[in-house]
């Protein structure tokens, strides 16, 4: 499960980070509202630790700006603004939980994990043809076979299928999967794309993913057009 934190306390952000990687979860932190509205635009995030007293663009304007692109992901909300004018606001703006500073970290973590179980019964895997990425254990799975993916290998083929039908340019690829301030080339696309295809042989899927010059990659069900 990865997680995005965005939080102007650098030392708050890190001391979270730390404490829920140590969960096993994979998190990323941003210092302001601006980069976390551009980075929950991404859709790789399954969840958004969010405050709300930031320089420039506060966190209410962030979760407006993420509803307003359609985004999903669960928004948890962290602030010391306490009063049920300021709860109602968040929650308002697109929140689905409001925890006020200070927390304890116990309470914080039964907020994630019940925010999580709920998207989870949503959607607990992505289908197309006779395969299915199955979203809690990171494995793809066929009518016959099934394989565990990396993470890296898990977020390329969850955005594929995220977008299935549609071309998807190798540069929102690498932004989407390895981020905007990586060092990653074109080349990591080419060659984790390259493991997938493999895996999806060596299942027996029957769908493929697609290269079209100059445009991108996109998955297709063998046979179909």
């Amino acid at each position: 499960m990865k997680i995005l934190i965005v939080e102007d306390e650098v030392l708050l952000a890190r001391s979270l980070k730390t404490m829920l990687e140590q969960k096993g979860f994979t998190v990323e932190c941003v210092y302001d509202g601006e980069s976390g509205a551009e980075y929950a635009e991404l859709g790789v995030y399954d969840l958004l630790i969010l405050d709300v007293m930031m320089p420039g663009m506060n966190g209410y304007e962030v979760a407006r700006h993420v509803r307003k692109k359609r985004c999903g992901t669960p928004i948890l909300m962290l602030t010391a603004k306490s009063e049920l004018e300021d709860r109602i606001e968040g929650l308002n703006a697109g929140a689905d939980y409001y925890l006020t500073k200070p927390f304890d970290t116990r309470e914080l973590l039964a907020c994630i994990n019940a925010l999580l179980r709920r998207q989870g019964q949503e959607v607990d895997e992505l289908r197309l043809g006779n395969t299915a990425l199955d979203l809690s254990s990171c494995t793809l799975h066929s009518d016959t076979d099934s394989v565990r993916l990396s993470g890296r290998e898990f977020d390329v083929m969850r955005l594929l299928l995220q977008n299935k039908g549609n071309v998807l340019p190798k540069e929102l690829i690498l932004a989407r999967v390895w981020g905007y301030d990586s060092n990653a080339v074109e080349n990591h696309v080419e060659v984790y794309v390259g493991f997938l295809r493999k895996k999806l042989r060596a299942i027996n899927s029957n769908i493929k993913i697609e290269a079209l010059r100059r445009l991108g990659y996109r998955l297709e069900v063998d046979g179909e057009c």
